[in-house]
């Protein structure tokens, strides 16, 4: 069942959502990691601002007792162009909106399905509100901010994972500071 248009999500993802969707999934036995804005704000410990969703790495395995303990938490598939089986857009009546990212390996570490990711990019540790989580490591999550046009936000968390941990930040981020006529952050 989808949401309909009329009810698609526009809140805030806030914190206590975001550690309330991780027990569910990881006490019912669904490993995730994040990833995307909750991921960065993670691994630096804190909220550095506001999110529109909470994006979360799955085993793709783990996609149908994901979304089923989702939909029992009032999530519906929410229509996007580009939805696929392994990255889809789940949300509720109140506006909270988890974009999912599935992926699978074979025996021997090598993706074979869904979004690729990197075996060590699965690697990253982190917290919401002082709770542990697991995240995209912040090495991959510089480099995943690349390929796409590139926003303010984007930048913001590049920025702040390059001060935190010294990352360099990849020739499409300094092209973006320098088109928009601001200097590169101090590592």
């Amino acid at each position: 069942m989808e949401l309909s248009p009329e009810k698609r999500p526009t809140k805030e993802m806030e914190a206590a959502e975001v550690l309330a969707i991780v027990g569910l999934l990881e006490g019912n036995g669904v490993q995730v990691w994040l990833d995307g804005g909750w991921g960065v704000d993670a691994l630096l410990g804190e909220q550095t601002r506001m999110h529109g969703d909470l994006d979360i790495a799955a085993r793709h395995a783990d996609v149908p007792k994901l979304r089923a303990l989702l939909e029992a938490r009032g999530y519906r598939d929410v229509p996007r162009d580009g939805t696929t089986g392994w990255n889809f857009v789940l949300g509720n009546e109140e506006g909270a909106e988890i974009d999912v990212h599935s992926f699978a390996f074979d025996s021997e570490g090598k993706h074979i399905y869904g979004t690729e990711y990197p075996a060590d990019a699965l690697t990253g540790t982190g917290s919401v509100g002082g709770v542990g989580v697991a995240c995209i490591s912040a090495e991959h999550m510089v480099r995943f901010h690349a390929g796409y046009e590139l926003r303010e936000i984007d930048i913001h968390d590049v920025q702040a994972l390059h001060r935190r941990f010294g990352i360099p930040l990849l020739n499409e981020h300094e092209a973006w500071l320098k088109r928009h006529g601001r200097t590169l952050p101090p590592s």
